[in-house]
C-alpha cells in the first residue's frame, strides 16, 4: 500500500527545494554571546515556528551553559530525528552544533548572535538576528538544503578556519578576557593581537612543519591559518579576504607565515585587505584545494578551531570532508 504523503528521499548532492510539510526544529541559543538577548530569542523562536502557510514549524528552544554542551544538544536532536538544528550563538555555538549534527540527515541553521559571526556573513546573512532570521526562515520555507564540505583537524570539525600558531595566541588572549568580549568587540581583539605580538608569542624561532602530499614541507612555519571559507575574517564591515580559492564546494587552503618580521606580515596580508588574497612569496606559503595536511613539531604549540582556543598540541591532522553536513541555505532576495 502506498502512503498518500510519502517521506521525502534523501538529498543527493545537490540543492534540495522541496516545500512540504511542516518540520520539527531545535534552536540551541548560546545567551551569554554578544548580540543574544531574551528579546530577539523570542523574536527568533516566532520567526521559526511560522513556516509560510505549510502549517507552523514545531521549534523547541535550548539554553547552552558550557563549552561542548550545544554539540551534545545537536546529536540528540539529530538521534531523535530533528530535521533541522539552529546554533544562535557566536561562531563557537555554530561550530559546536555543526559537529553534533555532521554526518546525519538533520541539516544545519545558523543564525549569527557573536560579535563577528564570521560563518552566517561569508553565507551573506546580516549580522542582526532580527533580519537574519528572515532570511533563515525563507530558506526552511523553501526548503532550501544542500551539503556542504567541512574541515576536520584531529577528529573534529570546523566550519571556516583553524589558526595555528600566533592566531591562536591571540585567541587565547582574548578569551583571559572573555567577560570583555560583549562589550569591547573588534577594540578587545586589537588589543590582545598588539599584546601577543609584543611579549605573548616567541617571534624568534619557527614554530612548526606544514607538511602536505603535494608539495615539500614548510618546516620554518610561524603560524599558518587552514581556511574552509573565505573570508579569513571580519574587521568592523571589511572582510579580511584571505584566498578566494576557500569555498565549501572545494579542498582546504593553507597560507603559512614564514617569517615574524612585520614587513613580512604586513606585505603578506596586503592584499586581503584590499580584497584580493594573498600571494605566495619567500616569506608566505600558499597551498590551496588540499584533502589532508599535517603540521607538527616537538614542542607542543597553540591553536583555535573557529574562534575557539583549544590548547596546545605537538602534531595537527587536517583533512577536507566533502558533502559533510547538509545546509540551510538562507534566502538573499526577501520577498
Amino acid at each position: 500500500m502506498v502512503s498518500p504523503n510519502p517521506a521525502p528521499a534523501l538529498p543527493s548532492p545537490t540543492r534540495l527545494h522541496v516545500p512540504f510539510l511542516s518540520l520539527r526544529i531545535l534552536l540551541v541559543v548560546n545567551a551569554f554571546a554578544s548580540s543574544v538577548t531574551a528579546r530577539n530569542t523570542v523574536v527568533v523562536h516566532r520567526a521559526l515556528a511560522d513556516d509560510r502557510g505549510h502549517g507552523g514549524n514545531d521549534v523547541e528552544v535550548v539554553e547552552t551553559n558550557r563549552r561542548g554542551h550545544a554539540t551534545r544538544f545537536a546529536q540528540d536532536a539529530a538521534r531523535r530525528g530533528f530535521d533541522v538544528v539552529i546554533g544562535f550563538g557566536g561562531d563557537g555555538t555554530l561550530n559546536e552544533v555543526a559537529t553534533g549534527v555532521a554526518g546525519t540527515d538533520t541539516a544545519l541553521g545558523v543564525l549569527p548572535g557573536g560579535s563577528t559571526n564570521v560563518f552566517a556573513r561569508t553565507l551573506g546573512m546580516p549580522n542582526d538576528p532580527a533580519l537574519a532570521v528572515r532570511q533563515l526562515a525563507e530558506g526552511i520555507a523553501a526548503r532550501d538544503i544542500e551539503p556542504i564540505g567541512l574541515g576536520k583537524v584531529n577528529g573534529r570539525y570546523f566550519c571556516f578556519h583553524t589558526g595555528v600558531g600566533y592566531d591562536a595566541a591571540v585567541v587565547k588572549e582574548v578569551e583571559r578576557r572573555a567577560s570583555m568580549k560583549r562589550w569591547l568587540g573588534h577594540p578587545l581583539f586589537i588589543y590582545a593581537a598588539l599584546r601577543t605580538w609584543m611579549v605573548k608569542y616567541d617571534r624568534s624561532a619557527p614554530h612548526f612543519t606544514v607538511a602536505t602530499p603535494s608539495a615539500p614541507p614548510v618546516q620554518d612555519g610561524y603560524f599558518t591559518i587552514v581556511l574552509n571559507t573565505n573570508p579569513y575574517t571580519y574587521l568592523g564591515n571589511r572582510p579580511l579576504d584571505l584566498s578566494p580559492a576557500a569555498s565549501l564546494d572545494r579542498g582546504l587552503v593553507a597560507i603559512t607565515f614564514r617569517s615574524m618580521q612585520i614587513s613580512a606580515i604586513l606585505g603578506g596580508l596586503s592584499g586581503a585587505l584590499k580584497g584580493g588574497g594573498v600571494q605566495a612569496s619567500t616569506t608566505l606559503d600558499l597551498q590551496t584545494d588540499l584533502t589532508e595536511l599535517t603540521i607538527s613539531h616537538d614542542v607542543p604549540f597553540p591553536y583555535q578551531l573557529d574562534g575557539d582556543y583549544l590548547g596546545e598540541t605537538r602534531r595537527l591532522e587536517f583533512s577536507h570532508v566533502p558533502d559533510a553536513v547538509r545546509l540551510v541555505r538562507p534566502a538573499l532576495h526577501l520577498p
